[in-house]
């Protein structure tokens, strides 16, 4: 965590309002307006962190309290941001794009101010975006690529804004691949090539293609609904009204299964059935179809028509029919007390009450084990063995593969989503994956077909740590 000089800074901030915005923001002009003063004020608290946007929340957005440990540390992993451009202004409104610090990362910031002074933040919203064609990096060719690469991860490791391993290839083959960093910080062992990391949401890459499998063997209906596969499900109008596709694509309204329930039951939850008896009962958050909404639930649902159509469990599933066909010998998602050879700890500063100090295992957070939604482990040569399965179409016919991995929905982040597989243009590049994250874990696999090129980036340590990794290879990878 950033440390400040809380009068100081504060004293800083409360002058930021008085100062013109142009003067504040360098070469971008913010208008003279309550919401371009307010904003102004708001990015450069952002920007120190720390003590400074607690007490600048408390002032000026009270009502962002219950969220303000978030806000401290998305403060601390971005590095604060740099103002790019103002795309809509008025007086009590203001819409404006930035750029984290310490990556690619662009995002819209949206602030709407009470119309009387002393002008308080009523609304906020930020949403993650792709980079503006404006603001794109240069396309690099692959030597400077990795040249570029070898010295970004270089200075990173050193101040633990990367811990893992990271993997490019070209056409199949491997042109860059290296680790970083430690696998264990008490015994001192480093991370390799060989090291299992915990993946997270990653594994809704393999249910939704054991979904797809049992689809194209003609045991399951993409469109029929939940109830036609789970026959007693405790809500009748969920089973009912959410179909499979629906739930492959986030637009079930089955909403998600971390909070204060899973907390509590953590340790308890050891079959995806489990799961159902503890939140089985709950109704739908919208109407199934609505609108685009991430759901780990519905995998978690996914993976249960699989054990009823299939008859094996989830994992013997997958196990059989995606990590074995595809030469994935190092993934898989066993109890978290069962001996795992190279499996990294995962370290955070994600504490209960806010930031921690220095980094913590991860260990009070893990579920018993990782589910059809999340939580299993892999390597980065086992992500491009499955990248390769696929496009070879050892795991799905070509079909399939398509219907897979095509878009069918577009999400509020400006990109789209498949079945299980997001849909990504990076600096004109499409690409098709699925990252992973949570305290201690961050991941990433993006498969661009007509580039030729398969990115994968694994971490054992607090998100975006890989995803700012493999965001920085995909903007750059050489033109077409």
């Amino acid at each position: 965590m950033l440390k400040h000089q809380q009068r100081l800074r504060l004293t800083l901030v409360c002058f930021v309002l008085l100062l013109s915005p142009a003067l504040a923001q360098g070469q971008v002009q913010v208008p003279d307006t309550p919401a371009g003063k307010q904003f102004s004020a708001w990015l450069s608290a952002f920007n120190q962190g720390g003590d400074t946007l607690g007490q600048y929340l408390k002032n000026h957005f009270p009502s962002r309290g219950e969220r303000a440990s978030m806000d401290l540390e998305f403060s601390q992993r971005t590095g604060g941001f740099n103002l790019r451009k103002i795309e809509e202004s008025s007086v009590t409104k203001i819409a404006a794009v930035v750029q984290e610090r310490a990556g690619d990362q662009y995002a819209r910031i949206t602030l709407e101010v009470a119309p009387e002074a002393p002008y308080n933040i009523v609304h906020f919203q930020g949403v993650p975006i792709p980079a503006p064609a404006d603001f794109a990096p240069p396309h690099l060719t692959e030597q400077q690529l990795i040249s570029e690469l070898r010295k970004k991860l270089a200075t990173p490791s050193g101040s633990d804004s990367f811990s893992g391993a990271v993997l490019v290839a070209k056409d199949g083959k491997p042109v860059f691949a290296e680790a970083y960093g430690l696998a264990d910080r008490d015994k001192k062992t480093p991370n390799t090539l060989k090291t299992r990391f915990h993946i997270g949401s990653m594994n809704k890459m393999f249910t939704a293609v054991a979904i797809l499998q049992l689809a194209q063997a003609g045991k399951l209906d993409l469109n029929a609904h939940l109830g036609k596969y789970l026959t007693h499900y405790p809500n009748q109008d969920v089973a009912s009204k959410v179909t499979i596709h629906q739930l492959l694509t986030h637009t079930g309204g089955t909403g998600d299964f971390f909070g204060p329930e899973f907390d509590k039951h953590r340790k308890e939850l050891r079959t995806l059935n489990d799961y159902m008896v503890l939140f089985g009962s709950r109704g739908l958050a919208f109407e199934p179809g609505a609108k685009w909404e991430y759901s780990n639930y519905g995998y978690l649902l996914l993976g249960a028509v699989i054990e009823a159509v299939s008859g094996q469990t989830y994992y013997d599933y997958v196990r059989e029919h995606i990590y074995l066909p595809a030469g994935m010998s190092a993934t898989g998602s066993e109890p978290e007390d069962a001996p795992i050879p190279l499996l990294a700890v995962g370290y955070t500063k994600h504490g209960p009450k806010g930031p921690l100090a220095d980094w913590t295992p991860n260990t009070d957070t893990l579920p018993y084990r990782g589910t059809s939604a999340g939580g299993g482990y892999s390597t980065v040569d086992d992500l491009l063995s499955f990248a390769q399965a696929l496009q070879q179409n050892k795991l799905l016919n070509a079909k399939f593969t398509d219907l897979l991995t095509s878009a069918k929905v577009d999400t509020p982040t400006g990109s789209s989503y498949g079945y299980g597989f997001g849909q990504h243009t990076f600096n004109g590049t499409r690409c098709f994956g699925h990252n992973g994250g949570a305290p201690g874990m961050n991941g990433d696999l993006e498969i661009c077909p007509a580039a030729g090129y398969v990115v994968t980036a694994l971490a054992n340590i607090d998100p975006p740590a890989a995803d700012r990794i493999s965001q920085f290879v995909l903007n750059r990878l050489p033109a077409k």
